[in-house]
């Protein structure tokens, strides 16, 4: 890849962009033609249960440049944003340039612009919006939070609805409240090179459609066969894109080209929403096509 701007050796680098637009792809040549170490921003790619479904880096690409943070959480573990600004910090200390890239915005928006230091969710809360969205959907707590956090998140993200509501739930604060007393960033922007894939919708469906098969090439049924015996839905690490369709091929409830067709419009569905979140939040960051 060339880039059109140049990339100072001295500075931390963020590469940010929707899935299957070639994040990884640069920042391997950035690592290997610059130095640096690769530091994952995706929140599934922590998890040591996926490689091949969550497109992780392959043991070839992990021989040819330092990577961290990539598989080193049980599948069964906790994760959050929280979690991962800790894990990263020291990357941030000096030594080894960090290069860090990935797609889940929330990471980076917590890193550039700093993480509201919020209670961790009671059991019994959880549980509670658990038992309520999988009776009436999370369009219920979507309702009840108030004007402002509703304005702030993804409204077609269940997961971050239900982070919302559940804050609410168990703190009486709203997230907005919480947001507005946020401490300082660990990384500025003004510290470091910040880059988006800011791809073509067409472009990206295409590359979607193709991984998906590259990934079954691949083996990402056997992977699959290896989360059946233990799989619970609703583990963070269960949703990786493709993983339910392909669960529910194993237990033949559908067939494995109808799973390979939910999984693909599932992931179209998830870039969308990348999409609009990095161009409503990175405005600032240099844009890149590959």
């Amino acid at each position: 890849m060339t880039l059109p701007f140049d990339i100072p050796h001295d500075r931390p680098v963020l590469i940010a962009g929707p899935t299957a637009s070639g994040k990884s792809a640069l920042a391997l040549e950035i690592a290997e033609t610059q130095g640096g170490v690769i530091v994952n921003a995706d929140a599934i790619q922590v998890y040591d249960n996926w490689r091949i479904l969550t497109a992780r880096p392959s043991e070839e690409d992990e021989s040819r440049a330092p990577h961290a943070l990539y598989g080193h959480v049980p599948r069964d573990a906790e994760y959050s944003v929280g979690h991962w600004l800790r894990e990263v910090a020291p990357f941030l200390a000096g030594g080894t340039r960090p290069i860090i890239t990935g797609g889940t915005g929330l990471y980076f928006t917590a890193l550039t612009q700093g993480l509201a230091e919020i209670p961790a969710t009671p059991p019994e809360i959880r549980a509670e919006a658990d038992a309520r969205v999988a009776e009436d959907g999370f369009e219920t707590l979507l309702a009840e939070l108030d004007p402002e956090t509703a304005s702030r998140i993804d409204r077609l993200n269940p997961m971050r609805v239900q982070r919302a509501w559940e804050v609410l739930r168990a703190t009486g604060r709203p997230l907005a409240v919480w947001q507005d007393d946020t401490p300082p960033p660990l990384l500025p922007e003004s510290d470091c090179t910040a880059i988006l894939f800011d791809v073509e919708r067409d472009w990206l469906n295409a590359r979607i459609a193709r991984r998906f098969q590259q990934m079954l090439d691949l083996g990402a049924l056997d992977e699959a066969r290896d989360n059946l015996t233990d799989w619970d839905p609703k583990r963070l690490s269960s949703k990786a894109i493709g993983a339910p369709e392909l669960i529910a091929h194993l237990r033949g409830e559908i067939t494995l080209e109808e799973a390979a067709s939910r999984a693909t419009i599932a992931t179209r569905q998830f870039a969308k929403r990348q999409r609009t979140w990095f161009r409503s939040k990175m405005k600032s960051w240099a844009k890149f096509r590959p």
